[in-house]
Formats: C-alpha cells, sequence, structure tokens
C-alpha cells in the first residue's frame, strides 16, 4: 500500500497549520516547508477547503487556516476524502472489476477487513496527536 502524493500533501499541509495555530499561512510557506509544488498544492488546499478542513481567505492578505480545531480533524477522515476515490485492489472496483477471480476469491474479504482496521486506527489519531508536544515537527514547520 502507498499513499498518493496528494494525501502525503494534505497531512503536510493541515500539521503545518495545526503548529500555526490562529495565523493566516501562505501556500508556498507551506510549499516551502513541504517540499511540493505550489501547483499541486494549490489543487490539495482546494480540495481541502472544499471537503471543510481547511478555510481559505483570498486577497492580498489572504492564506489558509484550519476550518476547525486540530483535535477534531482525524486523520482516518482525512485519507478517506482523499484515498477512498481510488479503488485499492481491482476487486474493490465495482462495475469496474473485470477479475477473472471474483465469483470465487476470498481475498477481497481479507482485504475489505484489513481496509476496515487501517482507517479505524487512523480514526483514532487526530491532527492534533500528530503535532502537540513534537518539537521536532514544530521546529521543522513553525513560521518565525
Amino acid at each position: 500500500m502507498r499513499l498518493t502524493t496528494r494525501t502525503s500533501l494534505a497531512m503536510r499541509t493541515l500539521m503545518f497549520c495545526a503548529v500555526n495555530p490562529g495565523r493566516i499561512v501562505r501556500r508556498q510557506e507551506v510549499a516551502a516547508a513541504c517540499n511540493g509544488s505550489e501547483n499541486h498544492l494549490a489543487q490539495v488546499i482546494h480540495l481541502l477547503g472544499q471537503t471543510k478542513f481547511l478555510r481559505t481567505v483570498r486577497g492580498r492578505a489572504g492564506g489558509l487556516m484550519l476550518a476547525r480545531p486540530a483535535a477534531a480533524i482525524t486523520v482516518g477522515e482525512v485519507f478517506r476524502k482523499f484515498e477512498a476515490p481510488l479503488p485499492f485492489a481491482e476487486c474493490f472496483a465495482g462495475d469496474a472489476n473485470q477479475c477473472p477471480l471474483r465469483t470465487a476469491c476470498r481475498l477481497n474479504c481479507i482485504l475489505a477487513e484489513a481496509l476496515d482496521a487501517f482507517y479505524a486506527r487512523l480514526d483514532g489519531v487526530t491532527i492534533a496527536d500528530l503535532v502537540e508536544g513534537n518539537h521536532d515537527l514544530h521546529g521543522i514547520l513553525k513560521v518565525a
């Protein structure tokens, strides 16, 4: 299993905002600190705004900030928004499933259980859990 770049950038962006609470941060700051292209990050920020993880502010003094407290955003919730549209395996692709084993395969049940356990674990972790007391992360992401 491998996370998409979009999910990784989404998590970095949310952690960046959480480390800089009460401050409107700029996309350029996030891109520089999180090693992401501004264009790719713009797409991620747009989706984070649409899904109410971020609040974006337009204009000269604009930027972004968390739309709700870091303790109210779970990692599982973010991963579902970014990863769920992509089927984990062909057998999860609904009508697009062309696997010749689909009528007899037991692997899909095992994979479904594993994914449920994966998301259940991520649901127990918030953005606040990732940043609070994490002095090394603050050293990397805190804007002076």
